[in-house]
């Protein structure tokens, strides 16, 4: 047996909380006799789930990472426009927004930064300046003292895009510890999220690897392991799937119904959820009509908890069941809405039983070809003048350029369809399944069960 390896793991947020908490990958770790210990930057205290934690007393980023973090990204984005020559990347610029003398400030800052250090060598001098002002933070120290006392083989960070994993990533290359990153999102690298600089990357894919190595020069061939993600881990776990009559029962859905999984966004993304979950009810209520016995669960976005959809649940409230994620507010930023062991159960449950997901382009995706079930992405959008256009923007960002030729969703292009797009799902049409689940082998790293695996099996190696 290999000589165990301790680990300590940063935990910035709640999408780290889902893939390394929350997964077998504890259990796995531990049946491997590896020692990890949580660096833990949420609210939730993991050693009531009992865990090994460290908190750090003092978490606070430096006051001025804000301004060249901000101006990193969009002279990042400028320069992939101009290695490219796509202005697709004009789409992941950030609004800069001046409200207040704090704001108004760092946006002055971000502008001359961006003046300054607009091109490909700037791009690295931001990137260093960050680093040296994450360094210079008493967070920084109490996470250099807390790396020496724990004296890991190696840190980890859950996420590449969490500004607080930062300082504790230079504190342990200061200690000469390696350092491993994890690129948690499909769809996070084209956006200049790439925030956090660690001697080696676990990404889900080698597709993901290309994109990592176009889009980050810096980093080099040999510091990436294609591994894949936990994320997809418990869709696997046949002891997580209760069976079809019990999920009915938890849930008080109707025995004799068929349901499908409406999956909503955040108001950002999709600004017209409700005007879509509308056109997918009036569909199914036609369909009734004809003697089918359809009905919808809708799952709103874990962090959306406005009540724009009310109108829509209490008109359709015969066949629609809101079914909420569970998650937890801990606090009242955004960030502290964290996930709970559950919900991976309940999402599971979801795909299992439900006769497919239907949304604007999410990774719902996955979840439900994990499960061998289609998706429906929405199509189209209402112009001011309440007209339907069929296409809407998001499907331009560079995530979907990897869809398969061949058609792996089924595209509810107008309103006037859905019914027909409906029956396909129900009729299980394999076509687009099975384009699915190549899409999902070329996003994911197959077996899609084994990624902790793999990820434990890489640390196991690290020197």
């Amino acid at each position: 047996m290999s000589q165990s390896k301790k680990i300590l793991f940063i935990i910035p947020d709640g999408v780290s909380l889902r893939n390394f908490v929350y997964t077998s990958f504890y259990k796995q770790a531990q049946a491997m006799n590896m020692d990890i210990v949580f660096l833990n930057l949420t609210p939730l205290p993991l050693s009531e789930l009992g865990l090994r934690e460290v908190m750090p007393k003092v978490v606070k980023q430096h006051p001025l990472t804000d301004s060249f973090k901000n101006a990193k990204k969009r002279v990042e984005l400028n320069q992939f426009i101009r290695r490219d020559q796509d202005t697709v990347y004009h789409k992941y610029w950030f609004p800069l927004r001046a409200s207040g003398i704090k704001s108004l400030v760092k946006y002055a800052l971000t502008q001359v930064l961006i003046g300054l250090y607009n091109s490909e060598h700037g791009i690295l001098s931001l990137r260093k300046r960050i680093r040296q002002l994450e360094s210079q933070t008493a967070y920084y120290t109490e996470c250099l003292n807390i790396i020496k006392q724990e004296a890991p083989d190696v840190v980890y960070s859950a996420s590449q895009r969490a500004i607080l994993s930062i300082a504790p990533i230079e504190a342990a290359k200061a200690l000469e510890i390696p350092t491993v990153g994890f690129v948690f999102s499909w769809d996070n690298l084209p956006k200049s999220m790439l925030d956090v600089e660690t001697d080696y990357y676990h990404v889900w894919s080698s597709h993901m690897k290309t994109e990592l190595l176009k889009y980050y020069p810096f980093v080099k061939a040999k510091q990436i392991k294609v591994t894949g993600t936990p994320q997809f881990e418990p869709h696997y776990d046949a002891d997580l799937i209760v069976s079809k009559s019990v999920f009915y029962r938890q849930y008080h859905l109707d025995s004799e119904t068929t349901y499908f999984c409406f999956s909503g966004d955040d108001v950002t993304t999709s600004p017209q959820d409700p005007m879509y979950l509308r056109d997918v009810a009036n569909a199914i209520k036609n369909l009734n009509s004809q003697g089918h016995k359809l009905g919808i669960i809708f799952r709103r976005c874990p962090v959306d908890f406005s009540d724009r959809f009310d109108a829509v649940l209490q008109a359709f409230k015969d066949f629609i069941v809101p079914i909420a994620p569970l998650w937890e507010a801990l606090g009242t930023g955004w960030n502290a809405k964290l996930p709970t062991p559950e919900d991976a159960i309940l999402l599971s449950n979801l795909a299992e039983h439900t006769a497919g997901v239907i949304n604007l382009g999410s990774s719902m995706v996955f979840d439900y070809v994990a499960h061998h079930k289609p998706c429906a992405y929405m199509h189209y959008h209402y112009n001011e003048k309440m007209e339907v256009i069929t296409g809407v923007h998001v499907y331009d960002y560079v995530h979907f350029r990897s869809m398969p030729t061949k058609q792996s969703v089924f595209w509810l292009n107008h309103p006037n369809g859905i019914q027909e797009d409906l029956l396909r799902m129900l009729n299980n049409e394999a076509i687009e399944i099975r384009h699915a689940e190549d899409w999902f082998s070329k996003i994911n790293e197959q077996p899609g069960n084994e990624a902790s695996q793999r990820i434990l099996n890489d640390l196991q190696i690290k020197k």
